[in-house]
């Protein structure tokens, strides 16, 4: 009995130093530092005009109505990177200042939407913001590329991304040569050989090109919408008699076609064939959405102008029924003065017949 107790004793005990082990081993935690995070640590407002180095074309910027442009600094720990902020109007704006300044050297940024990046710069476009971004010389890209996530966020806001235009066909498309041009001058930069007074800009259009191969050969692809089918229809008119639309062949020739009211066209195609090839992978269908703020005040303050001008209508209604009946009140003392037997001074009560029935 004695041994089978000193047995039992055993067992138990080696059963509650294991708990005790495993729940220590349970109960182990570690600390870990927080990582820095990348902050503004200096800004500064500037003029377009006092930018120039950062590649900045001030007219083209006005065009797209940027409004005021920053400086900032962001740094984390020892590392600083500059950046130049442009605020424009509406995300659209954002885009095509992001689209402008794009070009063939630049690559898309591994895991960001709307940033291209070349040897020195990146581009990126944030709601209404288009951000310029400086490489340190000593950061590596991939440093650099977390750098921007952290800053600027791997996506635009979902909201932001349905109010912008729809991207050029890819298929065969020159990555870095698609533009989206909301004026004059940034169309005579981009694409001088379309004259801006026949695109019509003054009129709501907007014009969408990219390069793309076909075959070996470069082409050029022009997408331009407008407001209705007329305006148009009218452009299209003009287009085909001062450029010659699918009216010449070869080097330097022109086609397109009018659909709805977008107007398409193709420069240096190989033949019309290929023109349409290219010209029909835009699928296009119309949908009707607000992508710019009303014209003129805030929408919030046309409101309140709406209420107060309720306010003041029934306001005026009141005093317009009071003042009429202080007027009925008057004219009937002075009818009872000047004209004491008239029916105005008197009222109708002596013209009523009472019968008095009971």
């Amino acid at each position: 009995m004695k041994f089978l107790t000193f047995l039992s004793l055993s067992f138990w005990g080696f059963l509650a130093c294991c708990a005790v082990a495993s729940g220590a081993q349970r109960t182990t935690i570690v600390n870990l530092a927080s990582i820095p995070k990348w902050h503004v640590e200096k800004s500064q407002a500037v003029s377009l005009n006092d930018v120039r180095q950062w590649g900045v074309q001030p007219k083209v910027d006005q065009e797209y109505g940027v409004s005021r442009a920053e400086i900032r600094t962001y740094a984390q720990g020892k590392q600083s990177i500059q950046a130049l902020v442009e605020k424009a109007p509406d995300p659209s704006s954002a885009y095509g200042l992001l689209t402008f300044y794009q070009n063939e050297s630049m690559k898309p940024i591994k895991g960001m939407r709307l940033a291209m990046i070349g040897t020195k710069q990146a581009l990126t476009a944030r709601g209404v913001f288009f951000v310029r971004a400086t490489r340190p010389a000593k950061m590596s890209a991939e440093d650099f590329r977390s750098a921007l996530i952290a800053i600027v966020g791997a996506s635009p806001p979902s909201d932001d991304m349905v109010l912008l235009p729809p991207s050029m066909p890819p298929q065969g498309i020159i990555e870095g040569s698609e533009k989206y041009i909301l004026g004059p001058v940034a169309l005579q930069r981009a694409l001088p050989s379309i004259p801006a007074d026949l695109v019509g800009f003054n009129q709501g259009a907007e014009l969408q090109t990219a390069q793309y191969k076909h075959n070996g050969r470069s082409l050029t692809l022009i997408f331009i919408s407008y407001p209705t089918y007329r305006i148009a229809r009218a452009r299209y008119a003009a287009m085909q008699k001062n450029l010659g639309v699918n009216q010449r062949s070869g080097a330097g020739a022109i086609y397109g076609k009018i659909q709805n009211s977008y107007v398409l066209l193709t420069q240096n195609a190989q033949s019309k064939e290929v023109a349409s090839l290219i010209m029909s992978r835009l699928g296009i269908k119309q949908v009707v959405s607000w992508d710019q703020p009303p014209p003129g005040k805030p929408v919030v303050v046309q409101v309140v102008y709406l209420l107060m001008g309720n306010i003041i209508l029934v306001l005026l209604l009141v005093g317009l029924a009071v003042l009429g009946g202080v007027v009925m009140c008057f004219s009937r003392r002075m009818a009872a003065r000047w004209f004491p037997h008239s029916d105005w001074a008197h009222g109708y009560e002596d013209s009523i017949i009472r019968l008095n029935l009971k």
